[in-house]
């Protein structure tokens, strides 16, 4: 059975569709691409496991290949995949008045909804649910770019105004359910709330490994923007106050004091190494931690916790970000604003 949303936006984009409104002359190359990428699904997809470089002339060659695979189902929402499309054809449309562009974007809207998993959350890839990309992906903030967008449709704010009438109620909806998702994977260590994985099991809402490399944990980096949009949220009710509270005082917990990370480089200026080192002062957070003892750890490619860096192969050493200044910021002036004006 089609939820009432889901098909509430296919009859509205359906009608929409419909509409015999000549399209604009104007182009924008950059969108022009994005409409070649586009899956028949409505998402896009990472080619090779890397961000399109949308700024790359295609060849006819090219484009006729990529046209070819359009019934591919490799969409994906990760590292701003989909999200990134639907945010730039937006503004291009305001900019050229391009019916192409709000078309495509409509597609892109509808394939976020869809996507949308039983508990609330986003996947990785989806229709994909093959090993961790089935998970409900905070990982590179995946899962709040979606919600930054369905947020702004279901307000008609900035030049997503155009997009509210056919979208604002499967969008608010969509967001409320993604908001409630949220609060039930803060992870508990007994009664206290903490933060969140980087992903968590759609079904149990537990943290889950992805790659080797990245266990099952309390994230120190996608916790940050997890707070932040919360922090961002209208009249917050008492549990997401409380949600907010709690990740604060879990960052102010597990602070790594005095100690920088340094990136060694060679004389001709490429990246070598990277250590941490002591420096009076600093304040750096790690991007894993224990879930029972919130003690940071690295891990390599051979999936086995690690102390220390220097104990990881080298090329994750410079391949991955394990420690950084990830919740600075947060702690020094969003919470503080947030917290004056909410409690």
């Amino acid at each position: 059975m089609i939820k009432l949303p889901i098909l509430y936006a296919l009859i509205v984009l359906f009608w929409a569709c419909q509409k015999q409104v000549p399209s604009s002359q104007i182009t924008d190359p950059v969108a022009e691409r994005m409409l070649v990428y586009q899956r028949d699904n409505g998402g896009w997809p990472q080619p090779n496991g890397d961000p399109i470089d949308y700024e790359k002339e295609l060849s006819p060659a090219e484009k006729e290949k990529i046209e070819s695979e359009k019934h591919f189902e490799d969409t994906t929402i990760d590292d701003d995949a989909t999200t990134r499309e639907i945010r730039y054809l937006v503004e291009a449309y305001s900019n050229t008045k391009n019916h192409h562009y709000l078309r495509a974007a409509k597609k892109g809207i509808l394939y976020l909804i869809n996507a949308q998993n039983s508990a609330g959350g986003w996947g990785q890839f989806f229709p994909d649910t093959s090993s961790y990309r089935k998970h409900i992906t905070f990982n590179d903030n995946s899962m709040i770019h979606v919600l930054e967008v369905l947020k702004k449709v279901s307000e008609g704010k900035e030049s997503y105004e155009v997009l509210q009438m056919e979208f604002s109620y499967p969008a608010r909806l969509a967001v409320e359910k993604g908001i409630q998702c949220i609060l039930k994977c803060q992870y508990k260590q007994g009664n206290t709330l903490t933060v969140w994985c980087a992903q968590h099991d759609r079904n149990t809402l537990q943290p889950a490994s992805a790659r080797t490399f990245e266990l099952a944990s309390l994230s120190g980096s996608e916790s940050v923007q997890i707070l932040k949009f919360l922090m961002e949220l209208e009249t917050p009710s008492e549990d997401i106050k409380k949600s907010i509270q709690s990740g604060v005082a879990w960052f102010e917990k597990v602070k790594i004091l005095d100690r920088e990370v340094e990136t060694l480089y060679d004389e001709n200026g490429k990246a070598i190494d990277r250590r941490l080192t002591f420096s009076p002062g600093k304040i750096l957070w790690g991007r894993f931690y224990d879930l029972q003892t919130n003690q940071p750890f690295v891990v390599g490619r051979d999936g086995i916790k690690k102390e220390k860096l220097e104990e990881i192969e080298l090329e994750r050493r410079l391949g991955y970000s394990y420690f950084g200044t990830y919740a600075e910021k947060l702690l020094k002036t969003d919470y503080p604003a947030w917290r004056q004006k909410w409690l």
